[in-house]
């Protein structure tokens, strides 16, 4: 009984470590969408708003690494469960890091003296709704355990970094008409290059879930644009 009863209560701290993870990649995802939402209506209340939202991010990413630490540390995890809280804390660290981003591209869009061209915008707007979809896939791939999932997400960033690449083009275009939209096709540039970072960290968890799935790191060379900046 007493077995069980560990064994239980074990679980119930893996179980609350998955749901920590979840509520970190959802708010990850909120946090770029409120960015990019902020950027597009030029709305600098909002994007104030995210900034100051990350200091929550930071703390339930605290949070999970302090009770993974006491899971290691009391529970001597091995063999999948080890794996598991392992690939929580990296899984943790790189959700942190998107928010982050979220945070930076915020911070742009208060920065922006004028509203941008529209056509930049959605074109800044579509490499963010590639990595949105990345971050969603890839955290439905560590909600199921879904390797399959994973390794997809993994194999493609490829095509952020190939959007990444025309937007990239299109603003130095922007930034070339006139020596006024320098500064601001600056701003942008460092937007869409964080944006595309985003990318990088989502394949980032979707290793550590195949990881933690499997058992099997990836070791290849992921699929990757030749980047231009």
């Amino acid at each position: 009984m007493a077995h069980d009863h560990i064994i239980k209560s074990f679980d119930e701290e893996l179980g609350k470590l998955e749901t920590a993870i979840a509520e970190m990649g959802q708010r990850s995802q909120a946090q770029l969408e409120a960015a990019i939402a902020a950027l597009l209506s030029g709305d600098h209340a909002a994007a104030a708003r995210v900034v100051k939202a990350d200091l929550e991010v930071d703390a339930l990413e605290r949070e999970i690494d302090v009770h993974a630490i006491r899971v290691l540390a009391l529970r001597h995890p091995i063999a999948r469960d080890l794996r598991e809280v392992v690939s929580v804390l990296r899984i943790a660290l790189d959700f942190e890091r998107v928010c982050d981003y979220a945070k930076n591209i915020a911070k742009r869009a208060i920065t922006l003296e004028d509203k941008a061209p529209e056509t930049l915008l959605r074109s800044i707007e579509k490499l963010s709704t590639l990595a949105q979809q990345l971050l969603g896939s890839v955290l439905a791939a560590f909600v199921d355990r879904d390797a399959a999932r994973a390794l997809e997400v993994w194999a493609s960033d490829e095509k952020l970094d190939e959007a990444f690449n025309s937007v990239y083009q299109h603003i130095l275009d922007f930034m070339r008409v006139a020596p006024a939209n320098v500064a601001d096709g600056a701003h942008l540039l460092f937007i869409a290059k964080n944006i595309e970072r985003i990318g990088d960290h989502a394949t980032n968890v979707a290793e550590a879930v195949h990881f933690m799935v499997t058992g099997e790191a990836l070791t290849g060379e992921r699929p990757k644009g030749v980047p231009i900046a």
